[in-house]
């Protein structure tokens, strides 16, 4: 078993990577009641087991898992370090994920590996001027996933996510991105049949996705150093409770848990002072 330097990553901050078509979460964690995301999840612990429970089932211990987008499932880290990587529809599918693990099995529709060759991750975590490379490792670990499956999705499809993409990037209407109807028109589709080709090619509905593209541009805004308020209002949301509540739905717990504390590109690498609780 992977032993990591004596007492490192008890005073890690949590890191979060915003990338395009790509997220990473690498921290502490408690337990996150049923929740479910708008794309494919790798969880994986950077050093132990940690504890899964898919709908339907019972909890059991894994050391990693991939969980295809609108499955839900909770999770308990008992404080421990976990790391867990969205990849957007676009780039690949749970299969190609699961290119990372070995000896798995699938239980409830999620892959569950009991090995993961994840050393990027660790290594991640454990650097606290991470954010500087984390670009470049997320790239390899993706392009590794996409080489290993053949993914073809919907040209249609492909267009109205870049289209929300690109609403997002645009500072003077970060808020705002394009309606169902105007999405159905420009892929040519009539709403309802848009509706259900976007699903069917991504596994959740058209504005569920647009909802987490509104999370990934908040939590991009508090990398970069701004507070709660001031990144949900960046953001599209109509205030930080807004914010807040929304946050515990796509995640399935307080956004103070893994956004308070970490790692921004205005504070660098900074002293650490947050310690996982054990």
């Amino acid at each position: 078993m992977y032993e990591p330097a004596a007492g490192r990553h008890e005073g890690m901050k949590p890191l979060w990577h915003v990338g395009d078509g790509r997220m990473l979460f690498a921290g502490c964690l408690q337990r996150n009641a049923l929740h479910s995301h708008s794309a494919p999840v790798l969880l994986a612990g950077l050093y132990d087991d940690f504890r899964l429970k898919l709908r339907g089932g019972a909890w059991f211990s894994c050391r990693a898992a991939v969980i295809r987008a609108g499955d839900a499932y909770e999770f308990d880290a008992e404080g421990r370090p976990l790391a867990v990587v969205y990849v957007e529809p676009t780039e690949t599918p749970a299969e190609g994920l699961a290119a990372l693990l070995r000896e798995t099995r699938e239980e409830h529709g999620a892959l569950i590996g009991k090995q993961s060759d994840l050393a990027s991750l660790r290594a991640l975590y454990e650097d606290a001027a991470s954010l500087r490379w984390a670009d470049d490792a997320m790239a390899d670990l993706i392009g590794f996933s996409k080489a290993k499956v053949r993914q073809t999705i919907d040209r249609r499809v492909t267009c109205a996510i870049a289209s929300i993409a690109e609403s997002r990037a645009a500072e003077s209407d970060l808020a705002r991105s394009p309606s169902v109807i105007s999405a159905a028109s420009a892929a040519g589709l009539s709403t309802s049949r848009f509706q259900h080709l976007f699903k069917q090619e991504t596994g959740v509905t058209y504005r569920r996705y647009a909802a987490w593209a509104r999370m990934r541009a908040a939590v991009a805004e508090v990398v970069k150093g701004n507070n709660f308020t001031k990144a949900a209002h960046a953001a599209g949301f109509y205030d930080q409770p807004h914010f807040a509540h929304e946050f515990r739905r796509i995640f399935g717990a307080p956004a103070s848990r893994s956004l308070a504390g970490v790692r921004t590109w205005r504070v660098g690498a900074a002293s650490l002072r947050a310690r996982c609780v054990r």
